[in-house]
């Protein structure tokens, strides 16, 4: 089974986030969840991103990065939106990374690396109307061109946090397949 660092969205540790993760502990996996907003979540993405910005989004990934390295090297690193910029920089820089999770966002390969490493598989899973997604849409798909074990989810809609079940946003049927998926590729790991 994988250990996984799962890093929340722009809205906080959220009761979906958890229910996401306790998802992943039912497969049998070790799944931890810092909580980079020191117990706030945000009704909205605006509100969070209001947060995040007075707290300083490099303190806030800072965080991020303290959580790991309290944990063993051998992660699968996994992020929600936001948590994607953590999740995404370890994966590509910190050794004996088994694997990443980027959910409902991508960024480019070339912010954090000359390329994806070698040997670390990773899924990338967004809504196609999403605005926010739609901007990392060519990330996603240049790094699934470029990586042999990268594979690309496209679901259908445009809610931005369809994955988290406390959320107006969740998709109860897009969120069954992409905890499939995940599944699938946690045990593959």
């Amino acid at each position: 089974m994988a250990e996984v660092l799962l890093y929340h969205h722009i809205q906080g540790l959220t009761d979906g986030v958890r229910a996401f993760a306790d998802g992943l502990r039912q497969a049998g996996h070790t799944v931890h969840t810092p909580d980079l907003f020191e117990g706030r979540t945000f009704g909205s993405i605006e509100k969070g991103f209001g947060f995040a910005r007075d707290t300083g989004f490099d303190a806030i990934r800072e965080r991020g990065a303290a959580a790991a390295a309290e944990l063993g090297p051998e992660l699968v690193y996994a992020g929600f939106s936001f948590g994607v910029t953590i999740a995404q920089r370890l994966a590509q820089t910190r050794p004996g990374a088994r694997g990443a999770l980027l959910m409902h966002s991508c960024i480019p390969v070339a912010e954090f690396g000359e390329a994806w490493p070698e040997g670390v598989p990773v899924q990338i899973h967004g809504k196609e109307g999403d605005e926010f997604f739609d901007e990392d849409l060519p990330a996603a798909r240049e790094l699934a061109g470029s990586a042999a074990s990268a594979e690309l989810f496209v679901y259908p809609g445009d809610q931005h946090l369809f994955a988290d079940s406390s959320l107006d946003a969740y998709d109860p049927e897009a969120s069954a397949l992409l905890m499939e998926r995940v599944r699938a590729f946690l045990a593959s790991v």
